[in-house]
Formats: structure tokens, sequence, C-alpha cells
């Protein structure tokens, strides 16, 4: 029997500050990830789509979206099977931008799985928290277990005194989070797949 092709993972970018930390978890994560041979994973940036706060008519859920930012943004979220969001904390929640793109796709969004690498004084608990809230509405399955650098390690690497490689818990937790992924993802992606099928 023929192993299963593998899943496409976008670890997403959620901030787009220019003094942003999230650059290092990011594709610290993308080499951990692409060590895997049931994953293909890619870095997406939200610098790279210069999305306008969400102005449209309505959700895609129900009407077109009109901005060629906003399309192209949503055709780039329909190329996965997963996600993986490294976020910030913002005031207790997700910074603005990563807020604003998500609620530029619906449709793309849906039947998928979704995980988090939260960073920052308390590992982002508190956004991670409001981003699977969102996840749920946007149709998607949060995974359990999420990855948090918090507190002395987090202010260590971000002042360059340690590197996350350091961190034996962070792999630790990362590839637990992705074995969920790949799973969550995988059986989704059949269960679309049959869909399709059904109602082709």
């Amino acid at each position: 029997m023929d192993s299963p092709s593998p899943v496409r993972i976008a670890v997403v970018l959620g901030s787009t500050r220019d003094a942003r930390f999230g650059d290092t978890p990011a594709r610290w994560l993308v080499d951990l990830a692409a060590a895997r041979d049931d994953l293909d994973v890619e870095l997406v940036d939200l610098r790279d789509f210069d999305l306008p706060f969400f102005n449209e008519a309505a959700s895609n859920l129900w009407v077109p979206s009109e901005d060629p930012h906003a399309v192209r943004w949503q055709q780039t979220v329909a190329e996965f099977d997963g996600y993986v969001f490294v976020t910030a904390e913002y005031n207790r929640s997700v910074p603005g931008a990563l807020k604003n793109a998500l609620d530029q796709a619906y449709n793309e969004w849906n039947r998928k799985p979704a995980a988090v690498f939260g960073y920052g004084s308390v590992g982002a608990a508190r956004a991670v928290e409001h981003l699977r809230t969102i996840a749920v509405e946007l149709q998607m399955a949060p995974t359990r277990t999420g990855v948090h650098l918090q507190g002395a390690d987090f202010m260590a690497v971000h002042q360059g005194q340690k590197a996350l490689g350091d961190l034996d818990y962070l792999a630790t937790n990362a590839q637990q989070m992705l074995d969920e992924l790949v799973w969550w993802a995988s059986a989704l992606r059949a269960a679309r797949r049959s869909t399709a099928e059904t109602t082709a």
C-alpha cells in the first residue's frame, strides 16, 4: 500500500512590524518541519501580501471578494492543507495584521487544521486561546498542542543570549504539535476529497 502524500502546511508569520521577533521562531519552525517526510512546509509572510483593512461587501462565504490583494491572499490560503500561525500577543489578543488576514478569507480556511507557536512574556497564551476561538468560527480544527516561548527564555532568545535550538522542550513540543497537525491535515484532506467526489 502506498504511503499518503505529504500534507502541505503553511507557517504563517503573523506580525508585520519592522521590529518584529516573529522571523526567528517562524524560520526555526520551517527548518524543523522541513526535516520531516510527512509534510511539505512553506513560510507565508503577511508582509508579502499588502492586505488592506477588510472592506468587502461581506465575507467571501457570501460574496466574492473584489480587492485583488484579498483574492491573491485567498488563493494562497487555498493551496494548503493546514497552518501553523506564529503569533505575538498584543493586549491579550493577536496582532491586528493577523486578525485582518484571517478575516480576508473564509471558504479557504474551512475543514483544515490550525496550530500555533506563540511568543512573548506569557508565551502569547491569551492570544493563542483567542486565535483558537477564531479558528473554530472559520470552521478550522485547532490542535491541542501548541508551542509557547515565554518568560526568561523569550528574553534570552530575543536578546541573542540563547538560540531556540538550545531549548529542548521547544523541539519536543513542536514535534508533538506537528504530529497532531499532520494527522488532522491528512484526515481532513481525505474527507474533503471524498465530499468533493460525492458532490461532483
